[in-house]
């Protein structure tokens, strides 16, 4: 049912974790009742320089979200602003129709833990220019 790359992102998922004072978080779905997702990014001079991720689904879900923090990190804040479910599904080599559902959680939560970002940025200018005085 599963390539080996979808299955390679299951059995050993990367970027698996929380980033503790995150610069963006992003979620999707709820825990309660089925799948559910939280990006985490750190950026550094407008780059994504680390992206992780908890989860709660199927292995599909599971392997489309270790694949998307590979694909976002490094990228530019705009280039992430790119990545779509369709970019997610390519870079996995596919997946079953009945399960192309589960890369529509990836692109969304990264998009939310940028927009989350740039919602914090002019505080973080703020807090910054007062340390400075």
């Amino acid at each position: 049912m599963y390539n080996t790359s979808v299955l390679e992102h299951f059995l050993n998922p990367r970027n698996v974790g929380c980033i503790p004072d995150a610069d963006g978080i992003g979620i999707i779905g709820d825990p309660n009742c089925g799948d559910y997702l939280k990006i985490y990014i750190r950026v550094q001079e407008g780059k994504l320089i680390d992206v992780k991720f908890e989860i709660s689904g199927c292995p599909a879900a599971i392997a489309t979200s270790s694949i998307l923090t590979e694909l976002a990190k490094g990228k530019t804040v705009e280039e992430a602003l790119r990545i779509t479910d369709l970019d997610i599904i390519k870079a996995l080599g596919g997946l079953p129709d009945p399960k192309i559902h589960c890369s529509n959680l990836g692109a969304e939560a990264l998009h939310k833990a940028i927009e989350d970002y740039l919602a914090k940025r002019p505080k973080q200018k703020a807090l910054q220019n007062t340390k400075k005085d």
